[in-house]
């Protein structure tokens, strides 16, 4: 197989908040009347709250300096149905903007999701799956400050804020105008720590994808891991991805403790100011008792929103940069988004050709040279040739993973790259050499391929792959649970369960990359039969080692080092004398004379593998 070398990393791009400010005002006004209506149940819990510190003022000057009780019990009254609106509105807002954010959360994650899944192939190969499960996950997560409470709190604190400072201003301006003065060098300063912390979250989300992605890679590989001692050298990647996580938020824990600390010596510089210049208006005669309390109180309100809209602050910057991973990430094109603009394929023959085909995965290093052959529908074409000849990358372009550099793959005479994937990929089959399967039922991996297929259908594939030959050994039959990645079954039952999803998918071009690969002898001749029935009828694609399971192959294609050497019949090549004889005698442990007629009849001797070509006792092909 063809290795496909991962790119170099891309440099870091600086956050687009721009971009991401538009990504946050759609999602914002998707969810607006959710928002709308917090916003109005913020707005009335914080009035509300205004009353209390409101009341102070009366009852200091009037119920208490001026012996007024009849106003006690009105104050109290308002008092305490304020402190009940407050309440009631308080839960009111975490219901409705909460179950708002998470339903954002959801859709986020819903919709990133679905676009990841239509991604070409090429991306997958070039992506950590962490790195993908972190923008699913954990960036959607982000989006709940601006959906959620954060943003809404945001918005109630500034006004709440504003409503303050009238209230200042009417009781003393002198004081309010230094206050502000003080609260605009506090603004200043969390203006340039935001500038500094807003990276550090960026940074963040890359170094959380990097750790996630390397713990899923030795956890889903710990047979390998175990097997080679690599238990030290896994943790030491690991702690190292994850050292370099904690040196982040170490830091960004700095930038948010600084932005902590210079609040509070705004809090304790205002209350000075107040001792001193309020004080001073008390004796002056300028402000009553009663007026000083309730300008303490409403400084209270003011200040704290403004510290609250720091910590607010702070999450939505991440919201963003979130966004802003999550924005790159839509804006590929999906194989769908692609798809529009070509045409329907609603039936297929199964013809597939080549002409003139070159591709490589790096530009001016070709995998695949010159490549041109037919393959009528229903046929069997055989690919054989050396490690690293371009087998499996051939087979990637008949089913679409990629596209050719230069030449054309037509599917019955028309131009795959102006054919919709999906409509193709409805008519594809495949068993791979390493078969994939869900932690699920054994019935729900075979229906996989059919979602709708029935139990007799997916028994019928079970007899046919000899899957039911294990099957019926297990207590829950078809409903047993194979595990993650099947590892509850052999290879062998692996296979099995694969080429019976094969079965029940009835495609019209079907892939064979080493489909016996993982079965012993007595396996591989039970399911030999399968596969014949199952390509009967089918253009087929083979690719195999093993050259005698390949015999009855209506056309092999020989490849070497990307290039197209041979093609012909199996007795047809190896009268030729060749390079698939060279392999056909490799493979049989042949020292044969070099003045020997090719034409002549000869039995196999005791094989041997070598070139990395398997063998089977057996003559009777696929």
């Amino acid at each position: 197989m063809a290795t496909q070398p991962r790119p170099a990393k891309p440099e870091k791009k600086p956050i687009d908040y721009s971009r991401a400010w538009s990504e946050a005002r759609e999602l914002i006004w998707s969810h607006r009347r959710p928002l709308a209506i917090g916003l109005a149940l913020m707005l009335v819990n914080r009035f509300a709250g205004l009353v209390l510190p409101a009341s102070s003022k009366y009852l200091i000057d009037d119920v208490i300096g001026n012996r007024n009780v009849e106003l006690l019990m009105p104050i109290a009254l308002a008092a305490g149905v304020a402190t009940l609106i407050q309440a009631v509105t308080g839960f009111a807002l975490s219901q409705v903007v909460s179950v708002t954010a998470q339903r954002a959360i959801t859709d986020m994650r819903r919709t990133v999701h679905a676009h990841v899944l239509r991604l070409p192939v090429s991306f997958f190969d070039s992506t950590k799956t962490g790195i993908l499960i972190s923008r699913v996950m954990s960036d959607a997560e982000g989006i709940r400050n601006l959906v959620g409470t954060g943003l809404v709190q945001l918005t109630g604190g500034l006004v709440t804020a504003i409503v303050g400072l009238v209230v200042l201003f009417s009781l003393n301006w002198k004081l309010t105008l230094a206050m502000l003065i003080i609260l605009g060098a506090f603004g200043g300063m969390m203006a340039v720590a935001f500038g500094r912390i807003r990276p550090l979250f960026r940074e963040r989300g890359e170094l959380n994808a990097d750790a996630t992605g390397r713990l899923a890679e030795s956890l889903g590989g710990i047979r390998i891991v175990k097997v080679y001692v690599a238990e030290e050298r896994e943790e030491r990647i690991f702690s190292e991805a994850v050292e370099k996580l904690f040196r982040n938020i170490a830091r960004t824990i700095t930038g948010t403790s600084a932005v902590g600390a210079g609040a509070t010596v705004i809090v304790g510089a205002i209350g000075v100011l107040m001792i001193v210049v309020g004080g001073r208006a008390i004796l002056g005669g300028t402000m009553t008792l009663g007026d000083f309390v309730m300008y303490i109180f409403f400084v209270g309100l003011v200040a704290a929103p403004l510290i609250q809209i720091a910590s607010i602050g702070t999450q939505i910057t991440e919201a963003f940069a979130g966004l802003d991973r999550i924005r790159e990430l839509r804006q590929m094109a999906s194989e769908q988004a692609e798809d529009s603009s070509r045409t329907q394929l609603p039936e297929l023959s199964g013809e597939v050709a080549f002409e003139n085909v070159f591709f490589g995965y790096v530009p001016g290093r070709p995998v695949l040279k010159d490549i041109s052959f037919v393959t009528p529908a229903g046929y069997t074409t055989a690919l054989v040739g050396p490690s690293g000849s371009g087998k499996s990358t051939l087979i990637n372009l008949v089913m679409a993973f990629n596209r050719p550099d230069r030449g054309r793959v037509l599917v019955d005479g028309r131009d795959l790259a102006g054919v919709r994937l999906l409509d193709y990929r409805a008519h594809l089959g495949v068993v791979l050499q390493d078969n994939f399967l869900f932690d699920g039922t054994i019935r729900e991996n075979i229906a996989f391929s059919k979602p709708d297929a029935t139990d007799d259908e997916i028994r019928a594939a079970g007899r046919i792959a000899h899957c039911d030959e294990f099957v019926e050994e297990f207590e829950l039959k078809y409903e047993t649970i194979v595990g993650e990645r099947g590892v509850r079954l052999s290879g062998g039952q692996r296979q099995r369960v694969a080429i019976a999803r094969a079965i029940v998918a009835n495609p019209r071009i079907l892939i064979l990359d080493e489909a016996t690969s993982s079965l012993d002898s007595e396996s591989e001749a039970l399911i030999r039969d399968g596969l014949r029935s199952l390509r009967r009828g089918r253009t087929t694609f083979v690719i195999a080692h093993r050259l005698s399971t390949i015999e009855s192959a209506d056309q092999i294609l020989v490849l070497d080092a990307g290039q197209l050497v041979e093609r012909g019949t199996h007795a047809e090549l190896v009268k030729l004398d060749g390079r698939y004889r060279q392999l056909y005698d490799k493979q049989y442990g042949i020292e044969r004379d070099r003045f020997i007629n090719p034409g002549e009849d000869f039995t196999p001797e005791a094989p041997s593998p070598l070139d990395g070509l398997g063998r089977v006792s057996s003559n009777t092909g696929l």
